[in-house]
């Protein structure tokens, strides 16, 4: 019994000597450091934490499908419960961006943006403790490279410098961060109108400490000058200056006025970001028949993009379009203001009606333009059936004699104001993705042709007819999924309703005559289709690229409607001329080695409907370029066939200029929003709508588009008769 009392009092001698030796161990365990106890070095885990845990870098897919890293928040999560730490939380460094080239003295960085765009990390209000418990002289345990990735480079292990805040400012600069800081007590209300970036912009100076970013030491420091020059030139991009008024920091003088201009000019650089991106115009205000699904740039990352720049014009400069078709227009658009432009060729000069045999000075001029070879002064025959043929594809009256008509077409439209309509072409290529893609699909209606851009270069173009003035074809930018070989059209129910029933009810016979195929649903109606094959409304191939308007791209069998110069004769969709070298061209670059030939693609052509997928996906940019840049560098005007020109000029220099940036909602077009509510039936999007007899429109593809004698009756009355019933879209 003693030998068991003397091992216990052995047993307890051990611990109370294990106690006094290790106070530190023992305090570890229940959260609060010891005196001999060192602090963890940065980036090792805590104890029960494993390595690469909530502080680590973490990769989460974006949209695109490209890995972006998530970065850890500035701020505690106030919802989460916080681990106990054993190093005070003001001992733990702050990341902060690299000062800019700017020439003042280091500012703080601003708020981190979203994950797609490095920013500089956010300041804290408080300076790095100096005098925080340095590490034991004990071998410390290393951290992995996942929570640290400087470990893996010893040149980036080296801390950056400290954040400057309000206590590192002079004296006139601190004294502008407490006069932001009273404006930043009413959340800049008075200088900031929109809400939410009041929210981002009170968020970055308050990071800050409210040290301002565009004044040092009491004066304006290069970044604001830079801006403030930037600025004053944006009508170089058809902007106007007045719309971003900037300060005169030369007449400010008090800390006050100083945190005024400090705002002023932020909103200023705010707002022409906004337009830079997105618009001055919100395309919404312009037509119902116009759709791009824009992010509008975020405070907070513009205010960092800022503070980053080594050149702060070259920043601002990045918010507009850099696609070639906008800086031809801009650089045209400079050549104009300096009364350098060459804005087309020398105009035809009127005169008399010239006839075969007669004499003019024109005529070596009229032989040019329409690309004829001879010499003289005579009006001869070749001449005149050039004239002829040029007349018939503008629709003029062919007689092959020149008359006033025909020179103005051959002079082509010159506008009144050809800097406004460079203006409104450069505000449409703003509501534009920035990035149109490597490989794309560029429509321009006006121009009624289509181009197909690989590796940035065209490889190939072709006509297209587009939507009629009164059912145009919509702007807007989609993507191209896969092509459909011998489609078949399903006629909607409401279209089958409307106008099919009744012909029905007279001849039950008629639809299947005309190659429709007539079905009973079980629940007793009907539904009516047109079969593929080369009477199809279709055509032979259709080009899918799903969006909200419901339009696409497809073969036709009205193939005479590409003679004539203004093809605006669908009702939205667009007709290809040769739709087999098109599939040719976009398989050989989506399925590149699978042999899509023409003669394969033909080879398909039959009774079944067979989709080809396309692996990547194919932006298509349906725009509206009224003013473009031919491949010879010349200036080229087109008619405004649906009056976007109009409507957008008009809201530039109104009423409606104040709030112009600002979207609305708009009522849908009847007849879409009547497509959009019915029930899914297949594809049977393209259809026509008619408003002159059942029977003209039922027949209308060999009756009323039959290309009638030049300048007849019935040409007249074929232009304004909508398309046939059964034409597509």
């Amino acid at each position: 019994m003693s030998g068991v009392r003397f091992d216990r009092f052995l047993a307890s001698t051990a611990v109370v000597l294990l106690l006094a030796a290790a106070p530190g161990a023992m305090a570890e365990q229940i959260g609060v450091p010891g005196p001999d106890m060192a602090a963890p070095e940065m980036g090792t885990p805590s104890a029960g934490q494993p390595e690469g845990d909530s502080k680590s870098m973490t990769a989460k897919p974006d949209d695109t499908g490209k890995e972006t890293a998530k970065q850890p928040s500035s701020t505690p999560d106030q919802t989460s419960p916080q681990p106990t730490s054993p190093m005070p939380a003001a001992a733990e460094p702050a990341a902060v961006a690299p000062a800019p080239s700017t020439g003042e003295s280091a500012t703080p960085a601003a708020t981190a943006g979203p994950a797609e765009k490095p920013q500089p990390a956010a300041a804290t209000d408080t300076a790095p403790s100096a005098t925080a418990t340095a590490p034991a002289a004990a071998t410390p345990v290393q951290p992995s490279t996942a929570a640290n990735p400087t470990a893996a480079n010893p040149t980036a292990a080296s801390p950056p410098p400290a954040p400057a805040t309000a206590t590192d400012l002079s004296a006139a600069d601190a004294a502008v961060a407490e006069q932001l800081r009273e404006l930043a007590n009413g959340k800049f209300d008075r200088i900031l109108g929109d809400k939410k970036e009041r929210v981002f912009v009170d968020a970055f100076y308050s990071g800050r400490d409210y040290a301002p970013l565009w004044i040092t030491d009491g004066k304006p420091n290069a970044r604001a000058n830079a801006a403030i020059a930037y600025l004053r030139n944006v009508d170089a991009d058809g902007l106007d200056p007045v719309d971003y008024p900037v300060p005169n920091f030369a007449t400010l003088t008090t800390p006050a006025a100083l945190a005024e201009g400090e705002m002023r000019l932020t909103r200023s650089v705010l707002t022409y970001a906004h337009h830079a991106e997105m618009g001055r115009v919100h395309w919404s205000r312009v037509s119902g028949d116009i759709f791009y699904d824009q992010t509008p740039p975020d405070a907070a990352d513009v205010l960092a993009d800022m503070v980053a720049a080594n050149d702060v014009a070259e920043a601002l400069d990045a918010y507009e379009p850099h696609a070639p078709g906008y800086l031809a227009l801009k650089a045209k658009l400079a050549e104009i203001r300096a009364g350098k432009g060459d804005t087309a060729k020398a105009p035809i000069p009127g005169g008399p009606t010239l006839r075969v045999g007669m004499q003019d000075d024109r005529v070596p001029q009229l032989r040019e333009r329409l690309g004829l070879t001879g010499d003289g002064r005579v009006y001869d025959k070749a001449l005149a059936e050039a004239v002829k043929s040029f007349q018939r594809e503008h629709e003029l009256k062919a007689t092959g004699t020149l008359n006033t008509s025909t020179v103005e077409a051959l002079n082509g439209r010159q506008p009144d104001r050809p800097t406004d309509i460079i203006i409104a072409n450069m505000e449409r290529w703003r509501w534009m993705p920035h990035d149109l893609g490597k490989t794309y699909v560029m429509v321009n209606l006006p121009d009624f042709t289509l181009h197909v851009i690989h590796n940035g270069k065209e490889v190939w173009q072709t006509k297209i007819v587009d939507g009629k003035p009164a059912l145009p074809t919509p702007i807007m930018s989609a993507e191209m999924k896969y092509i459909t070989v011998n489609p078949t059209w399903n006629v909607p129910p409401s279209i089958v309703a409307r106008e099919y029933m009744p012909a029905l009810q007279q001849d039950s016979t008629v639809l299947e005559r005309m190659g429709l195929r007539v079905t009973h649903n079980p629940d007793g109606t009907i539904h009516i289709s047109q079969p593929p094959g080369d009477r199809n409304a279709l055509g032979r191939l259709r080009f899918n690229f799903p969006n909200k308007f419901l339009v696409y791209q497809h073969d036709t069998p009205e193939k005479h409607l590409f003679a004539f110069a203004k093809r605006a004769f669908s009702h939205g969709c667009m007709r290809v001329q040769d739709p087999v070298k098109y599939a040719e061209v976009l398989l050989s670059i989506v399925r590149p080695g699978e042999g899509y030939t023409q003669d394969r693609i033909r080879r398909m052509f039959g009774n079944n409907e067979t989709d080809i997928q396309f692996p990547k996906f194919v932006p298509v940019h349906l725009t509206y370029q009224t003013a473009f840049v031919d491949e010879s560098g010349r200036l080229v005007f087109r008619e405004d066939v649906y009056g976007r020109d109009k409507a957008l000029l008009a809201i530039l220099k109104g009423d409606e200029r104040k709030v112009a940036d600002i979207p609305i909602e708009r009522k849908e077009n009847p007849v879409r929003r009547a497509m959009l509510a019915l029930p899914d039936q297949g594809p049977f999007w393209g259809h026509g709508f008619g408003d002159g007899g059942f029977f003209g429109r039922l027949f209308g593809s060999s009756y009323a588009a039959q290309p009638p004698a030049s300048g007849s009756r019935r040409q007249r009355r074929t232009e304004r008769q909508p398309d046939s019933f059964f034409m597509p879209r």
